[in-house]
């Protein structure tokens, strides 16, 4: 595959490269990271260095629930105690509840034989963490860089960048998220559906403490959760039609304050004080294949989901954790780890187990987005059949959990 090949050579940044990371968010950074770890020659192409993450900023509006799964691979990539011990909130339980018909279902760790379910966390402490831990692993990063074109070959992909320099791996690896240059570039196409909904996101206090519970209703706008933060606050992920969102952003904090006590049920009491807030589009997003010559896609840039499960990131860093795996393995084999039938073999996997996440997400977005009395009525009925029948219960937590 030839995409934008230059036609004279300027500058070569050293020789082949195992693997080209593109995209320095939380996923990609991982990727690097893991990669490099795992002895493979790495480096990683941002067009922007992160912010440092201080103690003393406001927490990122953006937030994240690491599951176990997520948790394992941080901890093997010795970042996760750091994170943990500095801004870090746990959580035992998640509580979601159905405003028309008052059906619940409760999640409990000590019902799954553990201590905690996970931990809530800011983005940007994520990829900060993951920043700082690139170059002791030996991951060059280049940043800024742009990547402009890339020319696949027999035992190598070359990279062009916007500086005319040239860079060559044998593997290149797509993190650039949702919009994906690199994926256009490659001519993979992508389906999906517009929510025609925004997330609203603030940090809240509340009159109640949040008791380390992550808490979810389901309301005819769409579902509001309230994400235990390590302060004492929660933050707000408020589901809305696109309208309502631009309306809901506008009001005054009192106004604000108000209405999101009526929809929360206040169950944590009268909402007290919010930050400013922000607000992002929701849509599903699915990669229609995950690999092209030399070429793997993942994160964002492969699936993006309705955040009403909160496994966007989670899904990705499984991304990361079945790609580390696969070229570990066929590397020990004494493979090419950019062959076909070796990428194959993680595309295959991932798209198979992203699928299936991401239909379960937007089959149960419709399932809340049922109104009629007779469905309302069934939809209360399976819920709380749900919530009863412990080895079903089970296997969803253990799920979500990555196990």
């Amino acid at each position: 595959m030839s995409t934008n090949t230059p036609s004279t050579v300027r500058n070569r940044r050293g020789p082949a490269l195992d693997v080209a990371v593109v995209g320095g968010g939380m996923v990609g950074a991982a990727t690097a990271l893991a990669l490099a770890k795992a002895g493979f020659a790495t480096a990683l192409l941002e067009a922007r260095e992160p912010s440092p993450w201080l103690a003393t900023d406001e927490v990122d509006l953006r937030v994240v629930g690491l599951a176990p799964s997520s948790i394992a691979l941080l901890d093997d990539l010795g970042v996760w105690t750091s994170i943990r011990d500095s801004r870090a909130g746990p959580y035992a339980h998640m509580h979601v509840w159905d405003a028309e018909n008052g059906a619940a279902i409760h999640f409990d760790a000590a019902d799954e034989g553990r201590e905690l379910l996970g931990y809530i966390v800011e983005n940007n402490l994520v990829q900060w963490r993951l920043w700082q831990a690139l170059e002791t692993a030996g991951v060059r990063r280049l940043c800024p860089a742009d990547v402009r074109g890339f020319d696949a070959q027999e035992d190598r992909i070359q990279l062009e960048l916007a500086d005319g320099d040239l860079l060559a791996a044998k593997l290149l690896v797509a993190a650039d998220g949702a919009g994906s240059p690199l994926r256009k570039l490659a001519g993979i196409e992508t389906h999906g559906r517009d929510y025609a909904q925004r997330a609203v996101v603030a940090h809240v206090s509340t009159e109640r403490p949040h008791e380390g519970t992550a808490w979810q209703r389901f309301i005819a706008t769409g579902p509001l959760a309230l994400l235990p933060l390590a302060d004492g606050r929660s933050s707000i992920v408020w589901s809305l039609p696109d309208d309502e969102a631009r309306r809901v952003l506008a009001l005054d904090d009192q106004a604000f304050l108000a209405e999101l006590g009526v929809a929360s049920d206040f169950r944590l009491g009268r909402i007290t004080a919010t930050t400013p807030r922000a607000a992002f589009p929701l849509r599903l997003q699915l990669a229609e294949r995950y690999q092209a010559e030399r070429f793997v896609l993942l994160g964002d840039a492969a699936h993006a989901v309705h955040p009403l499960a909160g496994q966007g990131v989670n899904l990705g860093l499984r991304d990361v954790a079945e790609l580390r795996d696969t070229l570990v393995a066929a590397r020990d084999a004494g493979r090419d780890i950019a062959a076909e039938h070796v990428l194959r073999r993680y595309a295959r996997r991932r798209r198979s187990a992203d699928t299936l996440d991401a239909m379960s997400f937007d089959t149960l977005a419709r399932i809340y987005s049922w109104q009629s009395a007779p469905l309302v009525a069934a939809r209360g009925l399976g819920v709380r059949l749900l919530d009863r029948l412990s080895p079903i219960k089970r296997r969803l937590a253990e799920h979500a959990a990555g196990f």
